[in-house]
């Protein structure tokens, strides 16, 4: 299956609305958007969209973020720049937002690699299949065996990077870079919708640097087709983002995460049977 580098064809108008569809609806989900986005031209019988589209919907639900989570945002911005540092909003706010850069630099560092050397290493479907189901099965462990008692505002240095080097196992796709996060995080006994919440700031510095290199790509490529795809992806993803993090966060308040753990053995099993006995 071949690659949809910079000055090929456009991508199919069916298969963006597909990807982002997914995209926007899997980011934030327990069960690993990359690893969908591998799967996606597999069982469509397209071409590989690419990284650069890959980024571009991944850049839509950055968006997404930025404007649910405009709240944080603002006390992060407040912390930094305000002028009463006694205030305990204020100091929360610059604690977040320290906490948050710091559990961005493992996978920035190992992902800048990976994008240099080898950008095509992890996609392939087999693996995507055996990493949604292993960590998978960690997901529901961690999610048992994990307290109940902290809240963002209980997040320590230590915590924050621990979390972040959970988050360099997300450059394999089928992973889940929520997934991981969510699962390092309950480890720690944070709540549900504290662990989603921290998974998704998580993913500003993450997704914005990735944007940044996919840009850089389209820039280089001067292709204005495969922009204008880009463009599209990102837009439709934000919209269909933006509703997935509102329902997770009200879903994660009365159900564990079982129901995506059961999804991810179907998923995963699946795609091995297609593999190994159907294709």
């Amino acid at each position: 299956m071949g690659r949809h580098p910079v000055g090929s064809p456009a991508v199919p108008f069916l298969q963006i609305v597909v990807l982002t569809i997914v995209q926007g609806i899997t980011e934030f989900l327990p069960v690993s958007s990359s690893g969908h986005l591998v799967l996606v031209p597999l069982a469509g019988g397209w071409q590989d969209q690419g990284l650069v589209m890959d980024v571009a919907v991944h850049v839509g639900t950055l968006a997404a973020v930025l404007v649910y989570f405009w709240r944080d945002l603002g006390q992060i911005l407040l912390g930094w720049l305000g002028g009463n540092w006694g205030r305990r909003d204020r100091r929360l706010g610059r604690a977040l937002g320290f906490y948050l850069i710091v559990s961005a630099i493992p996978v920035l560092v190992v992902g800048a690699v990976v994008f240099l050397m080898a950008p095509q290493v992890f996609r392939n479907p087999e693996l995507v299949a055996w990493a949604t189901i292993g960590f998978g099965i960690l997901l529901y462990v961690a999610d048992r065996l994990g307290m109940t008692l902290r809240q963002i505002e209980h997040m320590t240095l230590g915590h924050a990077f621990l979390i972040g080097l959970f988050q360099v196992l997300a450059l394999v796709p089928g992973a889940s870079r929520s997934g991981v996060t969510m699962t390092a995080a309950r480890w720690l006994g944070y709540e549900r919708p504290e662990a989603a919440r921290f998974a998704m700031l998580m993913s500003i510095p993450v997704i914005a640097a990735s944007g940044a290199a996919a840009g850089y790509e389209v820039w280089k490529g001067g292709d204005p087709v495969v922009t204008q795809d880009a463009l599209l992806a990102a837009a439709l993803s934000f919209a269909v983002a933006l509703l997935s993090i509102a329902l997770l966060l009200a879903l994660l308040r009365r159900v564990s995460f079982t129901p995506f753990v059961l999804y991810r053995l179907a998923l995963g099993g699946g795609v091995l049977v297609w593999l190994y006995y159907l294709a």
